[in-house]
Parts: C-alpha cells; structure tokens; sequence
C-alpha cells in the first residue's frame, strides 16, 4: 500500500473548488473525469428513499461506461422529488456540456443535509472553474470536498502489475455518520488504469464492497445517497487478464476498499476507539455475519467500549436477541485476547481487570465463539460517545 501524497492513475484528472454549498468556505464540489471512456460499475443504496443522485447515476450507470463523476457536500438533493431530479440531470449536463461529452457519460454525487433543494445556480457558477482546475494531483482535494463530518480525508492508493503492465487503483471516500451499510453507506470513488471488461470487474467490484464496506457499522443508520462508483480507463495497456492478474486486481480492490472502510469506522462521529468484532464457530454464514453485525450495533455494547468497561453481560444479550443458532452455556469471549466468557460465565474477576486495561486501547478486538459451526465473519464499529449526540443534534444549526 503506497502511502506518499503524490496519488494520480493515469488518463484520469481531478478538482475541487468551494462553490458556497457550506456553511464554511471549505471545499464543496469536486469533479472527476476520465480522459478515456472508461468501463465502470456502481453499488447504490438499498434504502428505498434513494436521493436524485442515487436515481440518475444508477439509470446512467447501466450501460456500463462513464467519464465523469461530479460530487456535492452541503446538500443530500434526497426527498425533493420531480425538482430534485431535474436538478441532478441539469448540474450533470453543465458538467457533460463543458467537457463536451455525452451526458449518459456523467453522474453526480451528493451529500449533506435531506430534504433542501440543491442551489444549482451555484453550482453553474463553479463548473467552469472546476473544468479549469482539472489536474492529475487533486486527488486529496476532491477527499477533503467530499467531507461533512468527516474529520480528515479518505484515500488510499495500490500499484500493482497485470500482463507485465504497471497498473494504479485510487480508492477515495466520504463517511463518519449515517453508516450501517447495504452496499455501503458512504460515497465511494474507486480509479483504475487496469484493461478489464466489464463482465469481469463487476462480480470482482462487487464482491470487494460486500467484504470491506458492507463490513462496517457506526450507528446503524443507512442513508438516502450512499453510492461506491468505479472506472477503469484501461490506459495500462494490458492485453487479457490471466487468473494471477485477476487475483492481483483483486487483492488491491479488497486493500484499497478495505483500508476506506477501516477510516469510515475510525471516524465515526464522535469516535474514540475502533473496534472489531469477530465471531466464530457460527452454524452458517448468515448466523456469523448477524451476530457480529447485531453486537457491532447495540448501543449498550458501544457506551460500554466507550466507557473502558468490560461488560460481557450486555454482549452476551445481543447475541441472545440476534435470533441466530446459540447455546448460552457454550458461548466464550475475548476482549484484546483475554478471555472474559467462558462457557456462557464470567472466567474470574482478575480478567475483567485485566481485559479493561486493554480496553484504553484505541483499536479494540472482541472475539465470540458460538461453538455451533465452522463459520465466522467480522464487522469493524465504534463506540458511542457524548459527542455523537452533539454532531447529529446540531447537524443542520
């Protein structure tokens, strides 16, 4: 994983400028654009209130090539209706227009507040600015446009090689709140050099956010506008990808999208701690994924990480309620590696002292073990802190 601040793949450029869409004069709008038509596929929210963005892009998205992503802070353009669809095709063909390419071939992003019309007058004004601005290395400054409550900026970046080819992946997102994903609860923009067809970057794509972004939670809440796009330029130059190019793709997709997921849960609005929750010996897939998905949720277990104490009981609860297969006498539980729960019962009250101290950690791994199966799955959360409440109390004053 490259981590210098030099990120650029070629044939793909980038902006970002302040268009006055915040309440401060922080970057706000953000355009990135394909030189090259590029192969692209898209997961979209599963909330059935899907914001305008979310209903152009998926429609556009369907015949499989893009060019152009343009992306918003400041307002959701969700829960506007007629108005608020025509909007998102309007700011897209200000976008298509000024690059002089097909409109089918831009989408749009948004994020901020629900239910405010998006002021596309402003949006005209920048556009030109933002075309302008369009530059290999404005990659970080599209990161810190796409923030709201974001407390730093979300990139991640793999070099990698396919038929003897360099290729680049560039992972961008956005996410601190609203994040309990069906896809991902987020905006995600991944960027890509490879040559890949279609038919093989879609189940590959696909595949990789159902195990990084669809494996976070911070509380629960699946947004109107969540929306991971990405386009390959094939501008590397590779001829057809053999089954080791694949998995080489395969593994920088699964780095990148994990490494953005990781910093989603970090940022967590009003976050201390980062934490994973493994669980084990599941007697299926399901059951694995929603005890751990359940417990990663509760909001008696995050108080409880919040506040450094190990209080085992209320883990013990969530797996009670999560409706997958258990015997409470059969349950164990680690935190950071001490065992607290053994056999559905405390181990002693020395291991609570000791899993405590652990928990001054800011990166916490509570492993449960079902003892029902061979399978286990993991959710990467947070904790739940006073300032959570303040950030979403105050979000639109």
């Amino acid at each position: 994983m490259k981590k210098d601040s030099n990120y650029s793949v070629p044939g793909f450029l980038a902006s970002a400028v302040s268009a006055g869409l915040k309440k401060t004069s922080d970057l706000d709008l953000s355009l990135i654009f394909s030189q090259k038509k590029a192969v692209a596929a898209g997961v979209f929210t599963a909330n059935k209130v899907k914001a305008a963005p979310i209903l152009l892009s998926q429609e556009r998205i369907q015949k499989g090539f893009l060019r152009a992503i343009l992306a918003n802070a400041g307002y959701a353009n969700a829960c506007t209706g007629d108005k608020g669809y025509k909007d998102a095709i309007q700011t897209a063909d200000m976008v298509s227009k000024g690059l002089n390419i097909p409109p089918e071939e831009t989408v749009v992003a948004s994020t901020g507040v629900i239910g405010a019309y998006l002021p596309c007058n402003l949006i005209k004004k920048a556009v030109p600015s933002l075309i302008d601005k369009l530059s290999p290395h404005n990659f970080e400054s599209v990161a810190k446009a796409l923030m709201t409550t974001d407390s730093f900026p979300k990139i991640s970046f793999f070099k990698g090689h396919a038929d003897g080819c360099p290729f680049h992946l560039l992972g961008i997102a956005k996410g601190a709140g609203m994040i309990m994903p069906n896809m991902a609860t987020m905006l995600s923009f991944l960027l890509t050099d490879i040559n890949i067809d279609s038919q093989t970057l879609w189940p590959l794509f696909r595949s990789a956010v159902e195990c990084t972004f669809n494996r976070i939670t911070v509380d629960g809440e699946t947004s109107t506008n969540d929306m991971v796009l990405i386009m390959a330029n094939g501008i590397a130059g590779n001829g057809t990808l053999t089954k080791k190019d694949v998995k080489e793709f395969e593994k920088g997709l699964t780095d990148v999208m994990g490494t953005l997921a990781y910093m989603i849960a970090q940022d967590g609005e009003g976050a201390t701690k980062t934490v994973i929750i493994e669980v084990h010996g599941a007697a299926s897939k399901d059951d694995a994924h929603t005890a751990a998905r359940v417990v990663g949720n509760s909001n008696l277990v995050k108080t409880t990480l919040f506040g450094q104490d190990p209080n085992w009981g209320r883990i013990m609860a969530a797996i009670g309620r999560s409706g997958v297969t258990m015997e409470e006498n059969k349950v164990q539980i680690w935190i950071q590696g001490v065992k607290i729960v053994e056999g559905g019962l405390m181990t002693t009250e020395d291991a609570e002292k000791k899993a405590a101290e652990k928990m001054k950690r800011k990166q916490i791994t509570i492993t449960i073990h079902l003892n029902q199966g061979e399978w286990k799955d993991r959710i990467t959360t947070c904790d739940l802190t006073y300032d959570y409440i303040r950030i979403n109390a105050g979000y639109r004053t």
